[in-house]
């Protein structure tokens, strides 16, 4: 992190009552667990195991990693600080460790890794396809076939703005020709989206000898979110905007619904089965998947309860080599910045000078952490009176590091 007056802001913790992490920590952790418990026939072991776990989020303390975990996994977490935090509180450790670990934990609960008849089975998949198979998919996949009718950047800045929104992507493929969107322009706290694209210029209009333009996408969640990543990655195939794309998921089920290598399988058949223009997609990153210009990585880094400021050497390597990184969703974003208590008006790029290449951040606001803002639009959120603007979703930004 670069030395400037607000390198020292301090951590996220959970540790503050009627706070927005405290209440993840003591309500929506128990609440996963619940829902956990009803998605599968899990045997009595497994369920003994959940009530640990939902004891242990009421008033327990954080435990290492079970006798029996594989020797790697055990090293990872240790250079991941479980020898610090184990034995303390879920509340007195930096909110992002304590939900990182979280899952971990009730992946063990459920025998994800095993050995065992539940091994590999993501406890999350059920929420993951109810969603991808609603009927509000149908939807904002039929809204593809009137993007023809725009113009190529109209295009771009649809499925832009659709893989921002997530699963209100389908208000994203609305754009008139004035270029706004349903959810008005006030949505976007920060909007970089202009020099995000002029990072990836189409072949035509490459100039000074640029080679083969590399995105680097880090997923965020799976099922109607991944969709709209899945089409930009394919639009930008198309008009010869990139001509590879690297899609970063995680390693194991993470955070309820983040993408996994299963889960982009599921919206890619998703997506080919559509028929129209999202089955045209659908083929075309079937395609590309094939031939090596899309591939899929699952770095365990990915499912890391650390900044990427502590990112590993491979995978610096990786993203230094990339023409633009775009880190998708909240969750990346408060490991992009740090998840740290900013003030709303530190710069963007300080926080993320140490990031190895031009990085993006596409981001739908659920957390506390914010950077990048200016004075005026900070002072105007605050006196809206939506005192929730940062936790609610309502907002977005689009911030780069060119």
């Amino acid at each position: 992190m670069p030395d400037t007056p607000t390198a020292s802001a301090p951590l996220i913790r959970g540790d503050e009552p009627g706070s927005f992490p405290h209440g993840v920590l003591a309500e929506r952790h128990p609440a996963v667990i619940r829902q956990v418990g009803e998605s599968f026939p899990y045997g009595p072991e497994q369920r003994r195991a959940l009530d640990a776990l939902l004891a242990s989020c009421a008033d327990g303390v954080i435990e290492p990693l079970p006798a029996d975990a594989e020797p790697r996994d055990r090293e990872r977490w240790a250079a991941w600080g479980i020898d610090e935090y184990a034995g303390r509180s879920w509340y007195d450790v930096p909110w992002l460790w304590a939900e990182s670990h979280f899952y971990r934990r009730l992946l063990d609960a459920v025998g994800y890794f095993g050995p065992g008849p539940w091994q590999g089975v993501d406890p999350f998949r059920p929420a993951k396809l109810a969603e991808l198979d609603a009927p509000e998919t149908d939807e904002e996949l039929a809204a593809l076939d009137g993007l023809d009718a725009l113009t190529e950047r109209e295009r771009t800045g649809a499925l832009l703005h659709g893989s921002l929104w997530g699963n209100r992507a389908d208000l994203g493929f609305r754009l008139s020709a004035g270029g706004a969107d349903d959810l008005g322009a006030a949505a976007l706290v920060a909007d970089d989206g202009d020099t995000l694209l002029s990072l990836l210029p189409p072949a035509r209009d490459r100039t000074g000898g640029r080679g083969p333009a590399t995105l680097c996408l880090v997923a965020d969640n799976a099922g109607r979110e991944l969709v709209p990543d899945l089409l930009l990655v394919s639009h930008l195939l198309a008009e010869g905007r990139v001509d590879r794309a690297v899609l970063h998921v995680k390693p194991y089920p993470y955070y309820v619904s983040d993408a996994t290598t299963a889960d982009v399988l599921d919206a890619l058949r998703r997506l080919t089965a559509a028929g129209g223009a999202a089955g045209a997609h659908g083929d075309r990153l079937w395609a590309a998947l094939t031939d090596g210009r899309v591939t899929v990585r699952a770095h365990p880094f990915s499912c890391a309860p650390l900044p990427y400021s502590e990112m590993p050497a491979d995978l610096r390597a990786e993203f230094a080599a990339a023409t633009v990184t775009v880190l998708k969703g909240d969750l990346n974003y408060r490991r992009l910045v740090g998840d740290r208590r900013w003030p709303p008006t530190t710069p963007f790029a300080d926080v993320t000078a140490y990031f190895p290449g031009p990085v993006a951040a596409l981001r739908t606001l659920k957390s506390d952490v914010i950077t990048g803002l200016t004075a005026k639009t900070e002072e105007a959120l605050e006196a809206s009176g939506e005192g929730r603007w940062r936790t609610s979703g309502t907002h977005a930004l689009i911030q780069v590091r060119a």
